[in-house]
């Protein structure tokens, strides 16, 4: 009697078993056939925005003194050391930042944005204003800025990377997964300098700097760590250049230097 009991048990958790693998293989099927759907959809080039998410990053808003802040045009200044060799040239003026890659490493598509300036001297804005700050963007100069009389401090930039990499689970370069998808992986970094009018010497300098991957790495959870949150690179794209950009006013030494300045009153 137990013995046949045993029996039913031990076929029972061999079906139970037969049933998930089919069950699992069909669903790599799936994720294959899609990946490969995609990548015969896409074009081979594609212009994006890139943006600026207002209040996604935390914990500094309202934090800074009301002081007026002028942000000039940031520099693209990007080497391209980064992007493991990939093409990078503009399109018609606009900057290559980043690439789709196919399951064998080969370019599906390559992405575009509008000029990085605009963009950057936008979400600095935005993010000083977040802060606590009266920001402005100006075309100016260096030198014209420092003459303002009616600014406490001028925020000069230059963009060192702006980067985005969407690859399948089955790339080198993707991270450990069970399931075959799409893993994109963005880097943005900035270096920053803050003058005091008149002074042509920094009152502050530093680099801020984010990387974001979609899906996030596996923190060992099991719960939907390979399910990608955007459909997009740049939006992947977007949240490492939200991050970055916060990051200039999110910094316990800026914010201090700032609070304990000196400034006249205009």
């Amino acid at each position: 009697m137990r013995s046949a009991v045993r029996l039913r048990a031990i076929r029972s958790r061999l079906l139970a078993g037969a049933l998930a693998a089919t069950a699992a293989a069909a669903l790599l099927a799936a994720c294959a056939t899609t990946v490969q759907q995609e990548i015969a959809a896409a074009p081979p080039t594609s212009i994006e925005t890139l943006s600026y998410f207002p209040f996604q990053v935390k914990g500094y808003q309202n934090s800074y003194p009301r002081r007026r802040m002028l942000v000039l045009m940031p520099v693209d200044a990007r080497d391209f050391r980064d992007t493991a060799g990939q093409a990078h040239a503009p399109v018609d003026g606009n900057p290559a930042t980043g690439v789709m890659l196919g399951p064998d490493g080969a370019v599906v598509q390559r992405i575009y944005s509008s000029p990085l300036g605009p963009i950057m001297q936008g979400a600095i804005v935005r993010s000083a204003d977040e802060a606590g700050m009266i920001a402005t963007a100006s075309s100016d100069s260096l030198d014209a800025a420092l003459k303002e009389t009616n600014e406490d401090y001028v925020l000069t930039s230059r963009v060192t990377r702006c980067w985005v990499n969407k690859h399948t689970g089955t790339d080198v370069n993707a991270p450990p997964s069970s399931n075959v998808g799409w893993f994109t992986t963005a880097d943005v970094a900035l270096e920053v300098i803050i003058y005091k009018p008149p002074f042509n010497v920094a009152f502050w300098q530093g680099e801020s700097a984010a990387t974001y991957s979609d899906p996030p790495a596996d923190n060992g959870s099991g719960m939907g760590d390979d399910v990608p949150i955007y459909d997009r690179p740049t939006e992947v794209l977007s949240v490492a250049l939200t991050r970055a950009v916060a990051g200039i006013f999110k910094r316990e030494a800026l914010h201090a230097l700032i609070v304990q300045d000196t400034v006249n009153t205009h």
